[in-house]
């Protein structure tokens, strides 16, 4: 089944936009998954000028690229997190952070996801990837002692922060896939289902598939795929290569930074760790899953510039299988 291949910007934002479409296209990209900060796509630019989309749209096709969708990370995470504190200021542009006080913090991050639905279908893409943040995320380390009050109660505040954002996803026609991620509401299979029952299971919030986050929580992501089928708006590949078991590395990493070989685990480049690749892609040809496969590079050990295509070539080949339009065995049968 042929699907488009794009390539996420988020990693490549300290690039010009325009250099970003040089580079994918040169290496074989369909198009981008187009990252929200740097120059990328500025939401705030998008609905002041009418033009600025138009801009975007110009510049893919100047290389031949298009666009399926727009992630809004970063913004996403300040919604339900606690606490807000100087990570947060980090990654947050300056008119979202504003005094840096929490609440109001998360709602003008909140304001600001409305607005990215809303500039997103001026750009004519229907899905918005990101993170949706999490009041509780601090407490899964169940100590001091978390009572079961205190998780309902992180769920109803995602629920009663999110479902306005969907309201307006709903309005302007377009889905939100959360990228099931440690540090978030949803991180694991079972509170993705306790997520989807907080708000109804209602269609505007569905998944972004990354089996990287899976790969170091031993969950399935072959798994995942087929028992949230009706849920998978997006495809991103990256990959994750454990070093667990000598006694030494944890699955916690160890406050360790990326790439230090005493870390338990370490993204990697695509094709180059421990997701199975193949069997993910079959589940989704199976579950009929046509939009875009998104190539998210992360490797603190591999240059980007050898990293992105050489990822493209692996997806590129599990992409190309279609699946066969009659079971192998039929021609062993009478009709």
């Amino acid at each position: 089944m042929t699907r488009p291949i794009t390539l996420f910007t988020g990693q490549w934002a300290d690039l010009p936009f325009e250099e970003v479409c040089r580079l994918a296209a040169e290496w074989g990209y369909d198009g981008l998954e187009i990252a929200c900060w740097g120059d990328h796509f500025e939401v705030d630019k998008a609905l002041a000028d009418d033009s600025y989309a138009e801009r975007k749209l110009e510049v893919l096709a100047e290389h031949n690229l298009k666009v399926w969708a727009i992630s809004n990370h970063l913004v996403g995470q300040a919604v339900c997190d606690h606490p807000i504190d100087e990570r947060h200021r980090a990654i947050l542009p300056a008119r979202i952070w504003g005094p840096g006080d929490p609440e109001g913090v998360r709602r003008r991050a909140a304001e600001e996801i409305k607005d990215t639905a809303r500039a997103a279908a001026k750009l004519g893409v229907n899905t918005v990837v990101g993170f949706t943040g999490s009041s509780i995320w601090h407490a899964v380390a169940m100590f001091p002692p978390v009572p079961s009050s205190m998780i309902e109660a992180g769920y109803a505040d995602f629920a009663d922060r999110w479902n306005p954002i969907l309201d307006v996803f709903d309005e302007v026609g377009v889905r939100f896939a959360h990228e099931v991620h440690p540090s978030e509401i949803a991180y694991d299979y079972h509170t993705t289902v306790r997520t989807l029952e907080a708000i109804g299971r209602r269609p505007a919030f569905g998944l972004n598939w990354d089996p990287s986050h899976m790969i170091w929580q031993d969950l399935d992501p072959v798994g995942f795929i087929l028992d949230f089928a009706d849920r998978i708006y997006h495809v991103d590949c990256k990959d994750t290569r454990l070093r667990c078991g000598d006694g030494r590395r944890g699955r916690l990493a160890s406050h360790l930074p990326w790439a230090d070989l005493r870390r338990g685990w370490d993204f990697v480049s695509t094709g180059r760790g421990d997701v199975p690749w193949e069997d993910c892609f079959r589940a989704l040809n199976s579950i009929g899953y046509d939009g875009p496969v998104s190539i998210e590079w992360e490797d603190a050990g591999m240059d980007r510039l050898d990293g992105a295509p050489d990822a493209l070539a692996f997806i590129g080949k599990l992409n190309a299988v279609t699946p066969p339009a009659a079971a192998f065995d039929a021609a062993f049968g009478r009709e």
